[in-house]
């Protein structure tokens, strides 16, 4: 007996169409085996894949799948999934929670289809300039750092953020969820992008779970905690950022693109994963 599957796609941190970052949701009634999952994942060929499902206790668990790999957070398709449970649940709850490998997330409803992520703030610290990383990118950032999963470089100012055309190949090899770069911004308080070929992801459109990462460091640099950000890539994406102490909340708009169903035949096998064409550099 073949097993169908709600799909929705949508473009997260942006409210207009091919803008933001896309993520795909499915909604399941109870776990599917991995290899499924990373199938599902792989064929959707988009950043990031979220699935959520009930658990036992009425919570709801959420993860997250790269064309190649599980990660252990994702902001945007986390967005995704709580507009499909607003959306297409009819979920009326003011603060959607979810269960996840990294810990309790939440996502506020705020009037005019703001949704705002609540999530645990990265912890960084400063380290010595990485020789790869350099190399990667053809020149020294001001400043590096480690996070929990990702290194984050930052550099003077916009233009050197648009300007940088990095070496996927080194950057594949980094020991590293993927590299945040990131400046002071002309029209906002910061400017970043995230480059994740590692699992891949060659240049994330907007990146979420980054600002866990950036929100803390602009906002003691700075000097306040509510930030406006913007991630430079080819579709580009806003992001308001509250930094909380130990959480962060990150606000952006959902858009919708399409929905439809999958349909797993018994017997036929699932799994595998593909190999995505890299986001056109940011002109």
């Amino acid at each position: 007996m073949s097993t169908t599957i709600r799909i929705y796609q949508l473009d997260a941190f942006s409210d207009r169409l091919f803008g933001g970052n896309p993520a795909a949701v499915c909604p399941l009634d109870r776990w599917l085996p991995d290899a499924v999952l990373q199938g599902i994942a792989a064929d959707n060929c988009v950043p990031e894949t979220a699935f959520y499902a009930p658990r036992s206790d009425g919570a709801r668990h959420i993860r997250w799948f790269t064309p190649m790999a599980e990660v252990d957070l994702c902001g945007h398709a986390t967005l995704a999934a709580a507009y499909v449970l607003i959306h297409g649940d009819r979920c009326r709850d003011d603060v959607i929670a979810f269960e996840s490998k990294s810990g309790p997330l939440f996502v506020h409803r705020h009037p005019g289809e703001l949704l705002v992520l609540d999530f645990p703030a990265d912890r960084i610290v400063p380290i010595p300039l990485v020789p790869e990383l350099c190399r990667a990118f053809g020149r020294e950032p001001l400043e590096s750092y480690r996070g929990c999963t990702d290194y984050m470089l930052v550099f003077d100012d916009e233009n050197a953020i648009t300007s940088l055309a990095p070496d996927f190949s080194i950057l594949a090899a980094a020991p590293c969820r993927g590299v945040i770069v990131t400046a002071p911004g002309r029209e906002v308080d910061f400017v970043s992008r995230f480059f994740a070929p590692r699992i891949g992801i060659p240049e994330d459109p907007v990146t979420g779970s980054a600002h866990t990462t950036l929100t803390p460091y602009w906002a003691s640099r700075l000097g306040r905690s509510t930030l406006s950000a913007r991630q430079l890539s080819r579709r580009h994406g806003v992001l308001a950022c509250e930094w909380l102490g130990d959480r962060v909340r990150i606000g952006g708009r959902v858009t919708p693109y399409l929905e439809g169903c999958i349909t797993l035949q018994p017997g036929r096998g699932h799994g595998g994963t593909a190999s995505c064409p890299a986001p056109v550099p940011p002109e």
